[in-house]
This record gives C-alpha cells, sequence and structure tokens, in this order.
C-alpha cells in the first residue's frame, strides 16, 4: 500500500545554480527508481537557518511531497546522509488531513496566480 510523505532537506550555501539542481535531481531519479510517485515539489530558495549548522548560516530548502512504500524511505536518507551537499533532512508520512491541507493549499496558490496573470 502506498503511504504518503513528505521530505524537506536543506543543502549548503555554497552550491552554485546547477549543482543545487543537479542535487534534487539525484534525489529526484533515486524516489522514482525506486517506484515512488512524486506528487509535488516546492523549491524555497536560499533562507537563513534557525541556527549554524556546520559553521553555515543560511541553506537551500528543496520540498518534495510523494507517495511510495515505506522501506523506500530508508534508502533515501541513506543517500541524504551520504551526500556532502545535504545539511539537514526530515522525512514525515502524511495523514489524510494532512495531504488534504496540501491540495487545499496548492489549489489556493494556483487560484492566486491565476488571478494577479489572466494571461498565463
Amino acid at each position: 500500500m502506498l503511504k504518503n510523505y513528505e521530505t524537506v532537506f536543506i543543502m549548503t550555501p555554497v552550491l552554485s545554480d546547477e549543482q543545487m539542481k543537479e542535487a534534487v535531481g539525484k534525489f529526484q531519479k533515486l524516489l522514482k527508481d525506486k517506484g515512488a510517485e512524486i506528487v509535488h515539489e516546492d523549491h524555497w530558495g536560499l533562507r537563513k537557518l534557525a541556527y549554524p549548522i556546520q559553521k553555515k548560516t543560511s541553506g537551500f530548502y528543496h520540498l518534495i511531497e510523494f507517495k511510495s512504500e515505506g522501506s523506500l524511505i530508508g534508502d533515501l536518507e541513506v543517500a541524504f546522509k551520504r551526500d556532502e551537499r545535504i545539511l539537514r533532512f526530515l522525512t514525515v508520512a502524511l495523514d489524510k488531513h494532512a495531504v488534504a491541507y496540501n491540495e487545499k493549499k496548492r489549489l489556493n496558490k494556483a487560484a492566486a496566480v491565476a488571478e494577479t496573470n489572466p494571461e498565463a
């Protein structure tokens, strides 16, 4: 049975745009190769950290929401731990309320974009 998961990871701020996209692509490929279905992605960009991590005060945040079997989570977390570009990561299982909330949030965001830019 597929469950819904959401993972947020923070990449080191010294990466170029190409290196950052390559790192994100690596984890997308890992998820797809293991049979996960990516539901939504959101790149939050460069943000200030709440506290220094490895003497860094900012990092690139990226969120991936996906559906998968639970056995994939261990492989994903091992890949995060082995990648030196990743400062922190967090993967959580979503219940039906969190899934509904995320869908509603995406619909509201799309409606707001459509209102501000009617040509798109």
